[in-house]
């Protein structure tokens, strides 16, 4: 259809409709035809009847109205701040062998980690030698879990699958998924993809390529908890994305290398914020790092952005993770879908993550959850 030909689509036009070339870009992008108007005057007098059209054009499957797939929007009226959405049905709660322990949230009705509740306001813990060993055996088998989910990321693939793969190596490993059932998360691994900050629910949604995603592992063995993410491309990305992934990366291994016996918690955030400004981001500041050892989330607090208020010093013995979370950009807060875990940017453009759990020691840090080319 020759633009030419099409008249101006406004129901008030002060010019007679004439035939017009100004075409609206979301109907282009949609797929419909022939919405033309004659200027800009008219595009903006008509837009509150013309969006219409755009709400019908995405009108999503809903529960009670499924795709022929099965699939469905869960929240087809939310307003979300980017372009990614929820596939529903989420898949069944995946199972635990009986004989693998597990902390205490995991049989809880309501995923209440009552422990960490108990020991709130305490100091942090430092781990006798024993201690020690048994985080860094779980810290290796959370490194291993990483690598076997992030080797199966590419455009095609679902996040629900991903989940799948994290649970089975987790359980063939005798360890319990940190996140399944905690303050009642629904699966074994969190996914966040392209705006999402952190913990996105895995569901029946493709990886398309051009995304980035990010995968943050968390296993339970031996009564010791691991903790490590990291972000990943999905086929090739564009150079923004490249950029925040670099840049994240960067924050993450800088701040580690500050990390000693008698180093202030608060500096952590003093060295991470001025790398993402300087390549055009923000740092999260909903979202913070944590102690770790036989409870999940513990003291230390560990915030990621400068000027921040964070009591206390590293010692030997003190185990806790860093993880940056950066956003493209100048805004740093968080946005939440209605599922009361996904937290995405509030502008929609994209974050990326990177975690690994660290142990100080009387001469320095060591990175427990170091991967081959990591610190």
């Amino acid at each position: 259809m020759s633009s030419a030909t099409v008249l101006c689509q406004s129901s008030n036009c002060p010019h007679g409709n004439p035939p017009s070339r100004l075409e609206c870009p979301t109907c282009n992008k949609l797929g419909i035809r022939g919405s033309f108007f004659c200027g800009q005057e008219c595009f903006k007098a008509d837009w509150k009847t013309h969006k219409i059209i755009h709400d019908l054009a995405r009108s999503p499957a809903t529960a009670a109205n499924p795709s022929q797939d099965g699939t469905f929007h869960p929240f087809p009226s939310f307003d979300y701040t980017g372009t990614l959405r929820p596939v529903y049905p989420l898949s069944p709660k995946r199972e635990v062998p009986e004989h693998i322990p597990r902390p205490d949230y995991a049989t809880h009705e309501d995923g209440v980690p009552t422990s960490e509740m108990k020991r709130s306001g305490q100091p942090p813990r430092l781990l006798n030698s024993e201690e020690i060993e048994k985080m860094k055996f779980a810290c290796k088998l959370g490194r291993e879990v990483l690598d076997i989910a992030a080797a199966i990321v590419r455009p095609g693939v679902t996040t629900d699958e991903i989940d799948a793969v994290v649970h089975q190596a987790t359980i063939d490993r005798n360890a319990y998924p940190s996140p399944l059932n905690y303050r009642n998360f629904p699966k074994s691994v969190c996914t966040s993809v392209n705006e999402t900050i952190c913990h996105g629910i895995p569901d029946r949604r493709k990886l398309q390529q051009g995304d980035i995603i990010n995968l943050d592992i968390s296993l339970y063995y031996d009564g010791f908890h691991a903790d490590v993410n990291a972000t990943y491309p999905v086929g090739e990305i564009d150079e923004d994305s490249k950029k925040l992934i670099r840049t994240t990366r960067q924050c993450l291994d800088e701040a580690i290398k500050i990390c000693k016996p008698g180093a202030l918690f608060r500096d952590i955030g003093k060295v991470i914020e001025p790398i993402a400004r300087a390549n055009g981001c923000a740092v999260v500041r909903t979202y913070t790092g944590h102690g770790i050892n036989d409870l999940f989330h513990t003291a230390p607090n560990v915030p990621h952005y400068a000027k921040n208020k964070a009591v206390g010093t590293m010692k030997p013995g003190m185990c806790f993770t860093i993880e940056p979370m950066i956003n493209l950009g100048s805004n740093w807060d968080t946005y939440h879908w209605p599922d009361n875990w996904t937290a995405t940017t509030v502008d929609g453009k994209r974050s990326a993550q990177f975690e690994e759990t660290l142990l100080i020691t009387e001469t320095g840090v060591e990175v427990l959850t170091a991967g081959s080319t990591d610190l």
